[in-house]
């Protein structure tokens, strides 16, 4: 493995399920190399990497899980909110990824290792009880601190919130350990892009815009979202998203109400800070790194379908915040889609509040505390 030399190296290791833990790793991957040339970083999905035959079947198993059974998912986050991993899962975890982990480590020799998945920073913590002495840092990649990110051997926390800070501080994680610095998002969010210009790309029209997205799974909400949605297709563009769930989008492709001219159906795409851009309302269900974006763009949000879990705090986050609102009933949709079409200066209006609130959230950069670990 070829290492440059004088540079710093960072290894930042995420996992696969869902994707917003292995977005969060590229964001913070591009954003350190953006800061200094004098620093390379290596992002891995740790489980995809090591077992890529194993790791697609338990991410399914999880998928699955989460998607037809919500509430034993729902009732599995809530009995273990407060624990770390078992010594079972712990000991699974290590027989699967330990010695290969340790050879990365000692062969790519980094000068820190970042996390932005509880499973990594189990087998790096063990690592490091073993005699590991490079820095860890573990990035919470959601709006709530579950018990399985919580490991002794962590050097650093990043979290979203003072709210996460404090949940850690209640664990017995000392105050010099945590750091606010919201949830890392690719630099371009962050960047004004022009309008017109996205529109003759993507040939949309300039009109009251909708984004709706269902992460990268592709979750986009029950027949009764759809219905209501497309009640408005004649006034409101409509984009879908529909990440890598070629299944939905070749569903809604054949479905005549999509058929329209103020409709465009979307897969996997690396353009979504382009289409949030062009955007007046993201709809989507509340996952830590899509409302993140969400809120680099200063986009109101409808949510709807939250995993019980994460999801339903992320949800209240942002709620709490006025970044957003859950999809209650049909009215929620009305009332948005009436206020796009009849009343837009009130749409700006709540754009600018969240643009202001955002502003004023009291955060440090994550790559900012990443570099003070490496000396």
């Amino acid at each position: 493995m070829d290492v440059s030399l004088g540079k710093k190296r960072i290894l930042i290791l995420s996992e696969g399920f869902g994707a917003g833990h292995t977005q969060a790793a590229h964001a913070l991957s591009v954003t350190l190399e953006q800061r200094s040339s004098n620093i390379e970083t290596r992002v891995l999905e740790l489980g995809a990497f090591l077992h890529p035959t194993l790791a697609p079947w338990i991410f399914h198993a999880y998928k699955k899980t989460v998607t037809s059974q919500p509430k034993l998912y729902g009732k599995l986050y809530r009995a273990q909110y407060k624990k770390s991993f078992n010594r079972l899962t712990q000991l699974a975890l290590h027989r699967i990824f330990y010695a290969q982990t340790a050879a990365i480590i000692q062969q790519w020799a980094p000068q820190a290792i970042v996390c932005t998945h509880p499973f990594p920073n189990v087998v790096v913590s063990r690592l490091k009880r073993a005699g590991l002495s490079t820095p860890l840092c573990t990035v919470i990649t959601d709006y709530d601190a579950h018990g399985t990110w919580v490991s002794e051997e962590v050097n650093k926390y990043l979290v979203s919130t003072e709210d996460v800070k404090n949940k850690l501080l209640g664990r017995g994680i000392a105050e010099a350990q945590v750091e606010i610095t919201g949830i890392p998002v690719h630099p371009s969010f962050r960047e004004a892009h022009d309008k017109t210009m996205i529109r003759q790309e993507f040939q949309l029209k300039p009109m009251p815009t909708v984004l709706v997205m269902g992460g990268g799974w592709g979750l986009i909400g029950g027949d009764s979202l759809s219905a209501h949605l497309m009640e408005w297709r004649d006034q409101v563009q409509f984009l879908f998203c529909l990440g890598s769930n070629e299944k939905a989008l070749s569903k809604l492709s054949g479905d005549p109400r999509y058929q329209h001219p103020n409709v465009r159906l979307f897969g996997f795409t690396k353009e979504i800070g382009k289409l949030m851009e062009v955007s007046d309302l993201l709809v989507t269900k509340p996952g830590g790194m899509t409302c993140s974006e969400g809120l680099a763009k200063s986009i109101p949000m409808l949510f709807y379908d939250p995993i019980p879990g994460q999801e339903e705090e992320n949800l209240q986050y942002f709620t709490l915040q006025g970044f957003g609102e859950p999809i209650r009933s049909a009215d929620t949709i009305k009332n948005w889609l009436s206020m796009l079409v009849d009343r837009y200066a009130d749409v700006e209006a709540r754009r600018a509040s969240i643009s202001r609130k955002m502003r004023n959230l009291a955060s440090t950069d994550c790559s900012n505390v990443i570099m003070q670990l490496l000396g």
